[in-house]
């Protein structure tokens, strides 16, 4: 058992999704409450509240130091990026913030940085998911309506595009952000993390996929589902179909929606409907949490 180090209060819907700036010192999240919000890790304090018109889904930072920058999308069915660095409001403080485990401030601070769409039109259907990778001019857009798009920020225009052949679970770069890993009906779907719509291998399985993360180093990859509670480890290298896992973890009580390795490889979080995320050992010896064994 962990002890959770702080909590952002100040949604007032559900929080689909959650990221982390690259050098941890900034958290978005998308809500239910039609609003993402930036927030200081170190202090709890709400920077940003933006305002939308529907769900935001999804939220993206680019993979910079301290950015200011941060892509939204959702149920507007827009791809969106405000610059935070114009924000029509200075952040709101509060000296309590900094020494309490509690992180407040969220309905105190309702910024209006410039927002401008990416795609104007593209889009037809909810955006689940956005990856902002390695390249800052790029953005990666994952939506309901089974399409991986790809996009030029210069432009603000579409540059590629590619049709899975079912409903998107999860869409992930894997650590070194050399490939993005999508689950799809029953495929797991990986491609080049720096070529638009390359796609490097699709692993088609004999049970719908939800997520999937993959392990380059280790040439495998693992999968959670939504019709049982475990994540399962498979060969990266093999043919899919009817063959088996070459290990099985268990320990959910619901379905899993997430997946996603540390940078150095050797740890793998789940995250579950069963409202838990649990971390997996993922290297021969002692590790961390798992001390010498």
């Amino acid at each position: 058992m962990r002890d959770r180090i702080g909590t952002f209060i100040g949604h007032k819907g559900a929080c689909w999704q959650a990221r982390l700036s690259s050098d941890a010192t900034l958290a978005a999240t998308a809500s239910a409450d039609f609003s993402a919000k930036v927030w200081d890790t170190h202090t709890g304090e709400c920077l940003h509240t933006l305002q939308h018109a529907h769900i935001v889904r999804a939220v993206a930072f680019p993979s910079q130091p301290r950015p200011q920058i941060l892509a939204t999308g959702g149920f507007e069915k827009k791809l969106m990026i405000y610059d935070l660095s114009l924000s029509g409001s200075s952040p709101h403080s509060d000296s309590s913030s900094p020494t309490s485990p509690t992180f407040r401030n969220g309905n105190t601070n309702i910024s209006h940085p410039p927002g401008f769409e990416i795609g104007a039109g593209t889009h037809k259907s909810t955006i689940k998911s956005i990856i902002w990778g390695n390249n800052p001019n790029v953005l990666i857009t994952a939506c309901e309506d089974k399409q991986i798009r790809w996009f030029d920020i210069r432009t603000r225009d579409s540059i590629a595009s590619y049709t899975l052949d079912g409903p998107i679970g999860s869409c992930e770069l894997n650590p070194s952000m050399s490939t993005l890993s999508v689950a799809a009906g029953k495929t797991a779907y990986f491609f080049s993390g720096t070529t638009p719509a390359q796609l490097l291998k699709s692993i088609t399985l004999a049970k719908e996929v939800a997520s999937v993360a993959v392990h380059e180093g280790e040439r495998k990859f693992v999968t959670g589902g939504n019709q049982d509670t475990w994540v399962k480890v498979w060969d990266l290298d093999g043919d899919g179909g009817a063959r088996e896992p070459l290990d099985v973890w268990k320990g959910h009580h619901g379905p899993i929606w997430s997946l996603g390795f540390s940078p150095d490889g050797k740890i793998c979080a789940s995250g579950s409907e069963d409202g838990t995320v649990k971390l997996w050992k993922f290297c021969e010896g002692g590790y961390g949490l798992w001390g010498s064994r």
